[in-house]
């Protein structure tokens, strides 16, 4: 489902109908896996940082990704994320052990370059929080929207228990200015960077149609909503795929 808000449309109770509606998407069904995928369609695929190849590409990735960890039949809500063939995952699951063997099915997964895992270990978050997620989603996707110094679609927002994660290839630039506009949305706890940073005269090339050369690896980090942001990191990216990557700094 693709979903383009718009800013002339935006209301406090447009934005409670579109969280509402996600909530929906996202907690129907029995299953204990639901997949995050990536937006491929219409005028997004021209604006994203994206080839259209890795844009399928990540959406291949959540398909396999989703079907390997059902294989665990792990009980729990597990969340797959891909961007730019790295997989944030999310949710939550009964233990330890479960969490690893999650990391481990989707590292597993062709094409998988990197993987974030953010699971958390206890019992399911309860729909009202999920609603609440849901919201502050839309809420900060409506703020990238409405400001004049970034590009709103060259980031991808994830929300888990009031944590934003943020993935996107970006300058040091957006990086630092995406997350102070997430940070001022009421109810984010924390955001979590997973960017992959690329220079200004990368991001040139990009509007010119000119491919882009292979990203690192993300280096994630993590800042609370009332703090100032760190620098984004990046890491040469491996020769081999598929491999880990750090987890995110968490800094409470």
């Amino acid at each position: 489902m693709s979903l383009v808000l718009k800013k002339r449309f935006l209301s406090n109770r447009g934005l409670s109908a579109v969280a509402l509606a996600l909530a929906g998407a996202t907690l129907a069904g029995c299953a204990p896996l639901i997949v995050g995928g990536a937006v491929v369609g219409g005028g997004l695929v021209a604006t994203d940082r994206r080839t259209t190849g890795i844009q399928l590409e990540d959406e291949g990735i959540e398909f396999r990704a989703a079907a390997r960890v059902r294989e665990l039949a792990t009980l729990g809500r597990v969340n797959i994320t891909s961007y730019n063939r790295t997989v944030l995952i999310t949710g939550e699951v009964p233990g330890a052990a479960e969490k690893l063997a999650v990391e481990q099915a989707v590292a597993k997964v062709e094409n998988v370059r990197a993987v974030l895992n953010e699971l958390g270990v206890g019992p399911n978050s309860p729909l009202g929080s999920r609603t609440t997620d849901a919201f502050i989603g839309s809420k900060v996707k409506a703020t990238l929207i409405d400001a004049k110094d970034v590009q709103a679609n060259a980031y991808k927002v994830v929300v888990e228990r009031g944590i934003v994660y943020l993935m996107g290839r970006v300058t040091a630039r957006e990086a630092t200015r995406g997350t102070e506009l997430a940070r001022s949305v009421s109810g984010v706890e924390k955001v979590v960077r997973a960017f992959e940073e690329i220079s200004e005269q990368e991001l040139a090339n990009i509007g010119r149609g000119t491919t882009p050369a292979p990203a690192p690896a993300p280096v994630s980090t993590a800042t609370p909503a009332a703090s100032a942001p760190t620098g984004p990191v990046s890491a040469p990216a491996p020769q081999l795929a598929p491999m880990p990557a750090p987890s995110p700094g968490v800094t409470k």
